[in-house]
């Protein structure tokens, strides 16, 4: 009790030390949030992204095409052919016995069908907006060069007349054989146009190229092909 007759209250008591540490953190955190988001609301920080938000993948054109161009010259199919060779060259009026050339001949040779991709240039390769699709152009497959298998060919039999023997003993002639060479690979490229090599070699490229952009994660591939 004071001197004055009144009762003395005791004064309020205020937190303990460790409680108002915690005061004071809770507090300044506080003012930060603040601070912060007036900041963010003002743009003097940059946003803060999401990190698991959903991206979207661009699969753009040219690393695709460049790709694909990388494949070059695509050996697609090959045909294997053998053909029969009867060519005679004699003179009208001259008996076959003197004057006469006539070779049986046996060519085998084989002929490659590919895709030339090198060929392929922009707007060749389109992918669809999504990603899941791509359609790609290219020229038409073509046929090579027929090659003419020596060891599988041989003469079956050839008959000469004696002038033909006679100035083969007196100047001979190596390369006498060909024009039979030749007919062979021309007949051999006939065959090869004939068969369907090329189609074959279609249905083989769109294969490949199916296996190789489903494996890139395409689920659609649609290729077509250029008249020649």
């Amino acid at each position: 009790m004071s001197h004055d007759g009144e009762v003395d209250r005791p004064a309020p008591k205020g937190p303990s030390g460790p409680a108002r540490g915690l005061l004071v953190v809770l507090g300044a955190a506080a003012v930060a949030v603040v601070v912060l988001l007036g900041a963010q609301a003002t743009n003097v920080f940059p946003d803060f992204r999401n990190p698991f938000a959903k991206e979207q993948t661009d699969r753009s054109q040219p690393p695709l095409l460049k790709s694909i161009q990388d494949l070059s010259r695509y050996v697609a199919a090959e045909g294997n052919f053998q053909v029969v060779v009867d060519l005679q060259n004699d003179r009208d009026n001259v008996p076959e016995f003197l004057l006469n050339q006539r070779t049986l001949f046996v060519g085998a040779g084989s002929v490659e069908a590919y895709v030339d991709f090198t060929k392929i240039g922009e707007g060749a390769v389109v992918v669809s907006p999504d990603g899941k699709s791509v359609e790609v152009k290219l020229p038409a497959p073509q046929l090579g060069q027929t090659n003419l298998d020596m060891e599988k060919s041989y003469v079956v039999a050839e008959q000469r007349g004696l002038l033909n023997r006679i100035n083969d003993l007196v100047k001979g002639d190596p390369n006498r054989q060909q024009q039979v060479y030749k007919l062979a690979e021309d007949r051999i490229t006939a065959a090869a146009r004939d068969s369907g090599l090329t189609d074959r070699a279609q249905e083989n490229t769109d294969k490949m190229l199916a296996g190789l952009l489903r494996s890139l994660g395409y689920e659609k591939v649609t290729v077509t092909y250029t008249a020649p």
